[in-house]
């Protein structure tokens, strides 16, 4: 196990993004500046729900998927994406369709 979590360009969406993550994740979200862009991390298990942004940033701000990914220049772990959330997680079965 281990820290996990996208790595987002620095926008004007970015602040948000990271409000969403650190509502929607169980436990600490840490967050490093590197000014062009900012590194979010926690551990096991990153979270971000389409419910979430729309509350932050209106409804259909960011689409999720698909919006949110231009966003993510890189990302730490494993990516599960489903179609209300997107999951940064440590464990590769997690990403397996049947779980």
């Amino acid at each position: 196990m281990g820290k996990v979590g996208p790595v987002l360009r620095n926008n004007r969406e970015t602040e948000a993004i990271i409000e969403a993550l650190r509502r929607d994740t169980d436990g600490e979200v840490e967050v490093t500046d590197r000014r062009a862009y900012l590194r979010v991390e926690a551990e096991d298990r990153c979270v971000v729900t389409k419910e979430t942004l729309d509350e932050i940033l209106g409804r259909g701000a960011i689409q999720v998927p698909g919006g949110i990914e231009e966003q993510i220049s890189s990302f730490k772990g494993y990516i599960k994406p489903q179609s209300d959330r997107i999951e940064f997680v440590s464990d590769i079965k997690e990403t397996h369709s049947d779980q």
